[in-house]
């Protein structure tokens, strides 16, 4: 893509009211616009790095998509009992026929009513179906961006079996599946027990990364670290591992020694919930021995757009953002030094996936160009200088580690469009 060419509307100075290092990069680097208190739109850069989090998602869930409405009905939240429990976060609205609707703050109602009618046998299980739409609670006091918006962006899955056993399994498959997508995202997830909330249920862990302004205090055995690379997610889950009041220093398991105190920010949880929702919706199926049983279920959220501030949020310098390559908009930052040089720039840019280059072929200064390659940070720059026409040479310049190599324009070509 040439930056000409796109929309890109980067800010010099920091936006009033913008309070962490996230919110400050997404506003700066143009990604999102704030349209009104915790709602924000979506910009080309920001929508890409919500695409790229997106497919890795779908490639690693093993789970069945569908589309849920985002307006929904009360009746099913009356029926489920969670109606007037929920709160004020609820947007809780009217159609022209007087019936009391609401924005979905998320969707166990829905898929329970979506299934109930149409899954019948144990024969149909298990069964795990998925979405990744937008969301609305409202927050009485939005802050942080998109880290505590009103508006996000959420994949949500919602399991079902026909016993405790089968339950048990669908939520271990989700944990480690977990675990996978925050790994190719880039990230350490850590896997906190963790209070249920008006979700329901009596098993939970919420998943959060470490980052110094995070809102969450976790407590953790060290040991984690080296469990995190196998596949033994029961010692994972038996693991002590918790966040904010859920660590009591009187009856914690482990010595001092062993005790990690870090900051973390969560980004996915994950419930069992058993039959919270399946037996006052009537959602019940045939067992193998001919019973008339409730579905046993879980849901597994992942805040979407959530991610790309707490990714920004661990992964950043001075200078601005510093993607991890798997959720980038970008690889590859092309940058022209010179008109002298637009030849051979132009040439290394038709050779590479425009796809995945940004070509900064716009004619402001050397410093402006460098400085916004480094806010938007991606995670490879080219610089055409006056050697690559001199002697067919070019800067590539690693965004993470700030490290600079002289290289042939041909290796270059090869090196970038083999990524």
């Amino acid at each position: 893509m040439r930056l000409s060419q796109y929309y890109l509307p980067t800010l010099k100075e920091t936006p009033a009211g913008a309070e962490i290092i996230s919110h400050q990069y997404l506003l700066r680097a143009g990604l999102i616009k704030q349209t009104a208190s915790g709602i924000y739109s979506w910009l080309p850069l920001g929508l890409l790095v919500l695409k790229n989090i997106e497919n890795i998602i779908r490639d690693e869930i093993g789970a069945i998509e569908v589309l849920m409405p985002c307006v929904q009905p009360a009746s099913l939240w009356r029926e489920s009992g969670r109606y007037d429990d929920y709160g004020k976060e609820m947007l809780r609205i009217k159609d022209r026929h007087e019936s009391d609707m609401l924005f979905g703050p998320t969707h166990e109602e829905v898929v329970t009513d979506l299934i109930r009618n149409t899954v019948k046998s144990y024969k149909d299980l298990p069964l795990c179906l998925y979405q990744i739409q937008w969301k609305f609670r409202d927050e009485v006091r939005p802050r942080y961006g998109v880290m505590r918006g009103r508006e996000f962006l959420m994949k949500d899955a919602y399991s079902f079996d026909v016993d405790y056993e089968g339950a048990l399994n669908s939520y271990n498959l989700m944990y480690k599946t977990y675990i996978k997508i925050f790994k190719r995202m880039g990230l350490t997830p850590i896997g906190v027990r963790a209070d249920t909330g008006p979700i329901g249920g009596n098993l939970s862990h919420e998943f959060h990364i470490l980052a110094n302004t995070g809102e969450s205090t976790l407590y953790y055995d060290n040991k984690l670290f080296e469990l995190l690379e196998s596949e033994d997610i029961e010692s994972l889950k038996s693991i002590y591992a918790v966040a904010d009041d859920m660590h009591d220093p009187e009856s914690c398991p482990i010595t001092q020694e062993q005790l990690n105190v870090s900051k973390g920010i969560e980004i996915g949880h994950i419930f069992y919930f058993g039959d919270k929702y399946s037996k006052p919706m009537k959602a019940s199926v045939t067992s193998q021995d001919g019973k008339n049983v409730n579905m046993h279920m879980g849901s597994y959220g992942i805040g979407v757009s959530r991610l790309v501030g707490a990714i920004i949020e661990a992964f950043h310098d001075d200078k601005g953002i510093i993607w991890p390559e798997a959720v980038a908009p970008f690889k590859v930052g092309l940058i022209n030094l010179q008109t002298k040089v637009t030849e051979a720039a132009d040439k290394i840019y038709k050779a590479l996936k425009s796809d995945e280059v940004l070509y900064d072929d716009t004619d402001e200064s050397v410093g402006v160009k460098f400085a916004r390659m480094d806010l938007i940070g991606l995670p490879w720059q080219i610089i055409i200088g006056k050697k690559a026409v001199s002697e067919n040479i070019v800067e590539v310049k690693n965004r993470a580690t700030g490290e600079v190599e002289e290289i042939q324009v041909e290796e270059a070509i090869n090196r970038f469009s083999a990524k």
